[in-house]
C-alpha cells in the first residue's frame, strides 16, 4: 500500500461522526473524478460541510473492520477556476451582501483569475466598475475569512508541530482571528490562551523570523521566568534581585530588565510588592484565600447544642465499643463549634476515627443537611468516602475543570452545593488551587481541613496547610496519640522517631528492615526484594518502589526498566511498543502523570496496560494504549501519551495521598542533595503494612537530618492576618 502524501479532490456527501471537540471527523466522500465511488475520510475537519468541493491530503490505509478508508492529514477548499463556479462562489454565504449580478461584474472585469488574483491584492476590487464599498468591504471580508481560517490555521500548526489540543485552545480563544493574531505575536498566546507555554509561543515565533532581541519574546520570558522560578522553588513570589540576575544569565544581557518589568506590571501580568515579584495568579490567589477565610461564613448553621453532641458521641462509643481519648473528644467538640477546624497528625494517631465520627454525628444533629468530601488525588478521594459513607470526589473533579480552558466550572456564580466540606490530604493543595475551592464555597456553612503537616507540601507553589496553621486565626487540633499497634506499627513508629529527629534502625524488627549495600547493588537487591514479596504471595499492585529522582543507578528510570525485565518480560503473545526511551507491555503497571477530568482519571493514579491496539486496527489509525484503573478503561493515544508512564517505581511526590502494602526505598549517594526530612518522612508513611530500606546508610541518616532544603516563601499569613484585622498586611 502507498505510504506517500496523496491528494483526492471532491465533496463530503455524509458525515457519519462529527466530535466539535477534537474535530474528528469520520465522512463518506464522492471524489470527482470517479462519480460513482465513495470513500470514508477520518481525520481532523473543524467544519466539514456537504457538496462543497475539498482538496484533502493525505493516506490510504485498510481498516480490518471497515475496509479502505482515506485518513486525512491536511486539505483545503480549492477557489473555483470556471466562470460558473465563481459567480456561484463569489455570490455565497461567505460574502455578505453579494448577489449573483455583482459577482458576473467582477469577472467580467478582472477575468477567469479574479479570485487568484484578488487573494493575492485586495485592492484590485476598487478597480471594478460599478462596485459599492459595501460590497468591496463584504469580499475582502470573505477573501480574509478564506486565508485566515481555520483551514490554514490547521496547516500552519501542522508545519511547527502544535497538538489538537491547542488548535482548539486557540480557535476557542481567537476564532476567526487565530492565524493573524499569532502571526503578529506568538507570544500573546501565553496570556491570553490556556494552555502554551514559552518554549511553544518561542518556537513559532523563531520559525516566523522572529529576531531573539524582539522586545516581545523578551517581555514574554520575563513573565514565563518568574512563575517557572515559583514553580520550581514552590515560593509565592520570586525576589526581584534573583529575577534580573536569573533573566540576565539567561538572555545574555540583552534587553532593558527594569524596563520589561514596568510593563508587565503596568499590565498586571506580574505583581510587585517592596522587591516580592509575583505572577499575578498567584498573588490573586493568596488575596481572595486570605478576603474570603476573614468573612466566613457567608451562610451561618445552627450551632450545635454541646450537650447533645456529648450525648450522641458517647452513644456512638458504645455502639462501635471504642473510646476517644480527650484530644479526639476535642477534635470533634471544635469541629462543631466552630465554622473552620483544622486536624492535623501523623500515621496511626486516629484522623480516620475522628473524622468518621464528625460525619457521623453532623449528619445526626443535621439530617437535612448535605455532605461532601473531597481529596487531591482520586485514591485519597476514594479512602475518604468509603470511611465517610459520603461521596468524594478529587478537587479537581469537584470543581468541574475543564482541562482544555483551564476554567473552574464551580465557582462564585455556581458554588457547591453543600452544608460541610471535608477536604483530605490537604498537606498537596496548593495556593492556586486553594483558592479556586473557597471561590465555589460560598453556601458551604463549615469546613474540615485534614492533613499531616509534617508531609511535603504541594508540587505547586504555597504552603497552604502550614500557613493555615501558622495563622493563629483557626483552631488547629494535633492528634499526637500512636493507636495503630498490629501490622505496619514499626512503620508508624519509625516515622515519629523520623520527625524527631532521632532514629535508630535497630530499634525495629517486625515490619522494617533495612539492607545495607553500596549504590552498585541497589538494583539487584530492589528486584531480590520484590521477588520475595511475589513469594510470599503478594502482587505486583501490593509492591511500590519509590525513588526520589529519576536519573541515576537508583533513579527511577532504571528501576522502572528493570522491574518491568524483571516481572512483565518480553514475550511472544504480548504487544508493546516504544514511546521515547520507554517500552510499554501489555501488563505493565502504569502511572497517570496529569489529571484527565473528563476520563476520571488523575494524577498519581495507578493502573494496568490490558491491551495495545495496533494502528493498522485502530478505528482512528493510531495506535492505542488501554489502561485498566479499577475497571474504568482509558484509551490513549499519540495525542497523550506523554500523560503515563511505567509505576513499577515512582517518586515520592508522586506517590503522595497513596498507601501501600509494601513499599522499597533505595538509598544512594547520588539522591543525596535531594533528600530532606519531609520527603523521608513522607515516603515511610505511605507504607501500610511493611517497609524496606536499602543502600547507604549515611544517606538515610543524613538526608533525616536536614529538616527543611527550602523553606518556601509565601506572604499568605501575612494575608490572612491583615484580612482579620483589616490592615495594610506589610506595614
Amino acid at each position: 500500500m502507498e505510504n506517500s502524501v496523496t491528494k483526492i479532490n471532491g465533496k463530503i456527501t455524509h458525515i457519519i461522526y462529527h466530535n466539535e471537540a477534537t474535530y474528528y471527523t469520520v465522512a463518506k466522500f464522492r471524489i470527482n473524478d470517479e462519480q460513482e465511488k465513495q470513500i470514508t475520510v477520518t481525520g481532523m475537519m473543524p467544519d466539514p460541510q456537504l457538496d462543497l468541493l475539498y482538496n484533502i491530503f493525505g493516506r490510504y490505509v485498510e481498516h480490518p473492520r471497515f475496509g479502505m478508508q482515506f485518513q486525512i492529514e491536511t486539505y483545503e477548499l480549492p477557489l473555483p477556476i470556471e466562470k460558473e463556479g465563481i459567480v456561484r462562489y463569489l455570490s455565497g454565504a461567505q460574502f455578505a451582501g453579494v448577489g449573483k449580478k455583482t459577482a458576473e461584474k467582477v469577472v467580467s472585469a478582472l477575468g477567469e483569475d479574479c479570485l487568484a488574483m484578488i487573494k493575492e491584492n485586495t485592492e484590485i476590487l476598487h478597480t471594478v466598475p460599478g462596485l459599492s464599498e459595501k460590497n468591496i468591504a463584504a469580499i475582502k471580508e470573505g477573501i480574509q475569512q478564506e486565508n485566515e481560517g481555520m483551514e490554514e490555521l490547521i496547516r500552519f500548526l501542522n508545519v511547527h508541530g502544535i497538538g489538537i489540543r491547542n488548535l482548539v485552545r486557540l480557535n476557542q480563544t481567537y476564532g476567526k482571528d487565530a492565524l493573524q493574531k499569532v502571526k503578529e505575536n506568538p507570544y500573546r498566546v501565553i496570556e491570553e490562551c490556556d494552555g502554551f507555554g514559552f518554549a511553544t509561543a518561542d518556537k513559532i515565533a523563531m520559525s516566523l523570523g522572529f529576531a531573539k532581541d524582539d522586545e516581545r519574546r523578551l517581555y514574554a520570558y520575563l513573565v514565563a521566568l518568574t512563575m517557572d522560578m515559583c514553580m520550581a522553588s514552590g515560593d509565592s513570589y520570586v525576589r526581584l534581585e534573583a529575577l534580573e540576575q536569573r533573566f540576565l544569565k539567561k538572555t545574555g544581557g540583552i534587553g532593558d530588565f527594569s524596563d520589561l518589568l514596568s510593563q508587565a506590571v503596568m499590565k498586571r501580568t506580574l505583581i510587585q510588592e517592596e522587591n516580592r515579584i509575583y505572577a499575578n495568579s498567584q498573588y490573586d490567589a493568596e488575596r481572595y484565600a486570605a478576603e474570603f477565610l476573614s468573612h466566613f461564613p457567608y451562610e451561618d448553621i445552627e450551632k450545635a447544642d454541646s450537650a447533645l453532641v456529648k450525648q450522641y458521641l458517647g452513644a456512638m462509643e458504645k455502639d462501635i465499643q471504642i473510646s476517644y481519648d480527650p484530644l479526639q473528644i476535642k477534635a470533634i467538640e471544635t469541629f462543631f463549634d466552630e465554622p473552620i477546624t483544622i486536624m492535623t497528625g501523623g500515621p496511626g494517631t486516629g484522623k480516620t476515627t475522628v473524622v468518621r465520627a464528625m460525619v457521623t454525628l453532623f449528619r445526626m444533629l443535621y439530617p437535612s443537611s448535605s455532605v461532601v468530601c473531597s481529596a487531591p488525588t482520586g485514591r485519597a478521594a476514594k479512602r475518604l468516602a468509603e470511611l465517610t459513607g459520603s461521596s468524594a470526589a478529587t478537587i479537581h473533579s469537584l470543581l468541574q475543570w475543564d482541562l482544555e480552558s483551564n476554567l473552574f466550572a464551580r465557582n462564585e456564580e455556581n458554588p457547591i452545593d453543600a452544608d460541610l466540606l471535608i477536604v483530605d490530604e490537604f498537606s498537596m493543595v496548593d495556593a492556586y488551587l486553594f483558592s479556586h475551592l473557597l471561590k465555589a464555597c460560598r453556601n458551604v456553612k463549615k469546613i474540615c481541613i485534614i492533613g499531616d503537616e509534617d508531609q511535603l507540601p504541594s508540587v505547586g507553589p504555597g504552603c497552604v496547610l502550614r500557613d493555615l496553621i501558622a495563622c493563629d486565626e483557626f483552631p488547629v487540633i494535633r492528634l499526637e496519640h500512636i493507636y495503630r499497634q498490629k501490622s505496619g506499627s514499626d512503620v508508624i513508629a519509625l516515622a515519629h522517631a523520623i520527625n524527631q529527629g532521632c532514629v535508630h534502625l535497630e530499634d525495629y524488627s517486625n515490619d522494617l528492615v533495612f539492607f545495607s549495600c553500596p549504590d552498585y547493588e541497589i538494583k539487584k537487591n530492589v528486584l531480590n526484594v520484590v521477588s520475595s514479596a511475589l513469594e510470599k504471595g503478594y502482587t505486583i499492585d501490593d509492591i511500590q518502589v519509590l525513588s526520589p529522582m529519576y536519573s541515576g543507578a537508583a533513579g527511577i528510570d532504571v528501576l522502572n526498566h528493570a522491574l518491568q525485565e524483571c516481572f512483565n518480560p518480553m514475550q511472544a503473545d504480548k504487544k508493546e511498543i516504544r514511546i521515547g526511551y520507554t517500552i510499554f507491555r501489555e501488563g505493565d503497571k502504569i502511572l497517570q502523570l496529569k489529571n484527565q477530568p473528563d476520563d476520571d482519571v488523575y494524577n498519581g493514579d495507578i493502573g494496568r496496560l490490558i491491551e495495545i491496539i495496533p494502528s493498522k486496527e485502530s478505528e482512528d489509525h493510531k495506535t492505542t494504549l488501554v489502561v485498566d484503573f479499577q475497571d474504568k478503561y482509558i484509551e490513549y493515544n499519540q495525542d497523550n501519551w506523554l500523560n503515563i508512564t511505567l509505576a513499577y517505581c515512582i517518586s515520592i511526590h508522586k506517590s503522595q495521598g497513596s498507601e501501600y502494602p509494601i513499599v522499597v526505598m533505595p538509598f544512594s549517594r547520588a539522591h543525596i542533595h535531594m533528600l530532606q526530612r519531609k520527603l523521608i518522612y513522607t515516603a515511610v508513611t505511605r507504607a501500610r503494612r511493611s517497609l524496606v530500606l536499602l543502600g547507604d546508610m549515611n544517606v538515610f541518616e543524613r538526608g533525616i537530618e536536614t529538616i527543611d532544603l527550602h523553606p518556601r516563601e509565601t506572604t499568605l499569613v501575612a494575608r490572612i492576618k491583615a484580612s482579620f484585622d483589616q490592615t495594610d498586611p506589610f506595614q
